[in-house]
C-alpha cells in the first residue's frame, strides 16, 4: 500500500467546500473542522456561526467574480454541487446545462486562485457507451471533465448511494420500507450497486486532500459487497425491525416508478427523476479504479443503515440571513452544439449580426460610439435591449455583456448576458443571468420569455448549419 503524501507539509490546509450546507458538506465540517481551516461556501450570509473556527463565505456560484473572491487563499476545493435549486423566479434551463455552467465557473475561479486540487464527489458510472448513460450520469461526467479542464488537479470520487444520517437517497429507501408493508418493486431494483457508508466516504475524502498520488485520478468507491436495490430494501427492513414482503415485477414503466418512489419515498421530483433514470444501470466499482490509497475496514450495509437510522449526532449549521434579492429575476441557459469549433467571441459577434438580420422586417441592430449594442424596433429610437461589452472580463472562450438599457428592462445595473465555450469548445452556452423584465410578470412569462427561447432555438439551428 502506498503511503499518503501531502503537499502541505506541517501547516493546516485551507479547504473550501462548495455545497457546504448539504448532506456530505455539513458532515465533513462536523468531522474535520479542527483538522483543516474550512471555508464553507453558501449563497446566504451567515447571521450566527456556531463554530467560529469555520469560515463561512457568501458566494453566488453563477458569477465568476463572486466565485473567484470566495476561493481566495484556498489550497483544496471540494465540489459537492448537484443541480442547484433555482435562485431566480424563472429558470429556463436544464439541470445538465446549469451544472455545466456552474462547474465551468468553479474551474475558472480555482485556476485564477491557483487552487492546487479540486475533489469532486460524483456518481459511479456503468461500463457502457456515454451515449447510453442516463441524463443524470452523463451530466456528472460532464461536470467531472469540466472541473479537471484547467490547472487545479482533479480527484474525482465516484460513489453509489452514501448511507448515513440525513442522506436523501437512503431516506427515500427508509421511507419506502416504513410506509409500505408490501413492496412491489420494478425491474430496475434488480440492478447491482455498491453502497458505501458516510463514515467511509468521509475517511476517503480526508485521505485524498493534498495527496499528490490521487491528483488527476478517477477513483470509484463503494463497500466491497455487491447488492441489488431490492436487497437494500430487504436489509433496511431487517435493520428497522419491519416484516416486509418484497418482490419484483416486470411491468413498472419509468414514469410509474418515478411516481411510486416520489409519493411513498417522500422525495422531491428533482431527486427522484434523475435517480430512477440512473438505477437502470449496473453501478459497481471498476477494479482498476477502486480506492487503494489506504486500508479501510468498511462498515457493512447493516452497520451503516443502523447508524443512519439511530444516530443522535446532528451537525449544527449556522443561522443564515434570509436572502431578499431582487423580485422577478430570470435566468435562461441554452446549450448549442459547436461542431465547427467556433470561439465564444465569434459566436457572440455572429449573434449580434444574426439577430437583426433574422428579424430584418422588425429589428435594427445599432452600435453606439461607446461600443454599446442596441436592438431597436424599426420605428423606435429607444432600444428594446442594450448590451455593454465588458472586455476585461471576456476572453476567447467567454464573452460577457452587461444589460445596461432598454425599454424591456426594469433594472439596468443587475443582469448580464454571456456566451461561453465549454467541454473543450464542443458546445457554446448562451446564458442570461438575473434579468429583471419591465413587463408585468404574467405577461412576460407568456410572451417575452417564450419568445426568447424560440429565438435562441433558431440561433442554435443557424449555428449548426454554419461551418465557415
Amino acid at each position: 500500500m502506498k503511503p499518503v503524501s501531502s503537499t502541505f507539509d506541517q501547516r493546516k490546509p485551507t479547504v473550501a467546500i462548495a455545497g457546504a450546507g448539504g448532506y456530505i458538506g455539513r458532515w465533513f465540517i462536523h468531522q474535520f473542522k479542527d483538522k483543516y481551516h474550512i471555508v464553507a461556501l453558501s449563497r446566504k450570509k451567515v447571521k450566527k456561526n456556531p463554530h467560529p473556527e469555520v469560515e463561512w463565505r457568501q458566494v453566488e456560484l453563477y458569477s465568476i467574480t463572486s466565485t473567484v473572491e470566495a476561493l481566495n487563499g484556498v489550497d483544496v476545493a471540494i465540489y459537492l454541487v448537484h443541480s442547484m435549486n433555482a435562485s431566480t423566479r424563472l429558470n429556463q434551463g436544464s439541470f445538465e446545462d446549469t451544472d455545466l455552467l456552474l462547474a465551468d465557473n468553479f474551474s475558472r475561479a480555482a485556476a485564477l486562485n491557483q487552487v492546487q486540487q479540486i475533489i469532486y464527489l460524483g456518481g459511479l458510472l456503468p461500463e457502457e457507451p456515454e451515449s447510453k448513460l442516463s441524463r443524470h450520469l452523463r451530466s456528472r461526467l460532464e461536470v467531472e471533465r469540466t472541473l479537471g479542464s484547467r490547472s487545479a488537479k482533479l480527484t474525482a470520487l465516484r460513489a453509489s448511494i452514501i448511507v448515513g444520517p440525513g442522506g436523501s437517497s437512503f431516506d427515500m429507501i427508509k421511507n419506502l420500507v416504513r410506509k409500505l408493508p408490501v413492496l412491489m418493486c420494478p425491474k430496475w431494483t434488480e440492478s447491482e450497486t455498491q453502497p458505501i457508508s458516510l463514515r467511509d466516504t468521509l475517511d476517503i475524502m480526508d485521505t485524498c486532500i493534498g495527496n499528490a498520488q490521487v491528483f488527476d485520478k478517477v477513483i470509484e468507491i463503494g463497500n466491497p459487497e455487491v447488492m441489488t436495490y431490492r436487497n437494500m430494501l430487504e436489509r433496511t427492513a431487517k435493520v428497522m425491525g419491519k416484516k416486509r414482503l418484497v418482490f419484483s415485477v416486470p411491468v413498472f414503466s419509468l414514469g410509474l416508478s418515478k411516481l411510486w418512489v416520489g409519493i411513498f419515498g417522500e422525495s422531491p421530483p428533482q431527486l427522484v427523476s434523475p435517480l430512477v433514470e440512473s438505477l437502470r444501470h449496473t453501478l459497481t466499482v471498476t477494479p482498476e479504479l477502486a480506492f487503494k490509497e489506504k486500508e479501510i475496514d468498511y462498515l457493512s450495509y447493516e452497520e451503516a443503515a443502523d447508524i443512519a437510522l439511530n444516530s443522535k449526532e446532528n451537525p449544527v449549521l449556522p443561522v443564515f440571513y434570509k436572502n431578499k434579492g431582487v423580485r422577478n429575476t430570470v435566468r435562461s441557459i441554452q446549450r448549442m452544439s459547436n461542431r465547427s469549433g467556433h470561439s465564444a467571441t465569434w459566436v457572440a459577434n455572429r449573434y449580434n449580426i444574426w439577430l437583426p438580420s433574422f428579424f430584418k422586417f422588425l429589428i435594427n441592430g445599432k452600435r453606439t460610439e461607446t461600443g454599446d449594442i442596441g436592438f431597436h424596433l424599426l420605428w423606435g429610437k429607444k432600444p428594446m435591449l442594450q448590451l455593454t461589452m465588458i472586455p476585461d472580463r471576456s476572453d476567447n472562450d467567454r464573452q460577457l455583456f452587461y444589460i445596461t438599457g432598454g425599454w424591456l428592462v426594469k433594472r439596468f445595473d443587475y443582469g448580464w448576458l454571456e456566451f461561453r465555450g465549454v467541454l473543450g469548445g464542443s458546445y457554446i452556452l448562451s446564458a442570461i443571468h438575473e434579468f429583471v423584465p419591465r413587463l408585468p410578470w404574467y405577461v412576460y412569462v407568456t410572451t417575452q420569455a417564450r419568445f426568447h427561447l424560440w429565438v435562441m432555438n433558431r440561433f442554435k439551428k443557424y449555428l449548426e448549419r454554419k461551418v465557415d
